[in-house]
């Protein structure tokens, strides 16, 4: 059945490309917050599993978000891992070491790049789009990473 919601066709189109790209990005930074949670070692192993593991969790929530948001568009999201690869403005590569603090570092690096595209996405998406309700979506998006880019940020911060 045709999506008939108050917006464009070439518009719901230019919307579901952004939400591709913000699609991909929550599934790597899903996958590369997974491995943290994995191959973490050190003195703050348990605390620090449970704080992966719970960041991990959300960010899964953020990857079906997106993805359902997609098909309110009327479009079909992305599923492959190729396809997340292709689309997404993260680095699939972690040089650093299994520390806590090296694994933090790194998702603190990838939580902000996400900020920042959504937010230059953002006007985009509500004023040459005309869709209010994505931009609402992507502005609770934003505000979630921007938790999460706190913590990990308070969590290393030299006193």
């Amino acid at each position: 059945m045709r999506t008939n919601i108050g917006i464009s066709k070439e518009n719901r189109k230019a919307v579901t490309e952004i939400l591709e790209k913000v699609l991909a990005d929550e599934f790597v930074l899903y996958t590369k917050t997974l491995r943290a949670h994995w191959n973490l070692e050190g003195h703050d192993f348990h605390t620090k599993h449970e704080f992966f593991e719970e960041h991990y969790n959300a960010i899964k929530t953020f990857t079906d978000s997106v993805a359902e948001r997609i098909r309110k568009l009327g479009h079909y999201s992305p599923g492959t891992l190729q396809s997340f690869l292709d689309l997404t403005h993260l680095g699939e590569k972690y040089e650093g070491s299994n520390s806590s603090h090296d694994y933090i570092e790194a998702l603190l690096e990838d939580h902000d790049a996400i900020i920042q595209y959504i937010r230059s996405e953002i006007p985009k998406v509500e004023d040459d789009h005309n869709d209010a309700g994505t931009g609402d979506f992507l502005t609770g998006l934003m505000q979630e990473h921007e938790e999460m880019a706190w913590m990990l940020r308070a969590t290393i911060a030299k006193v």
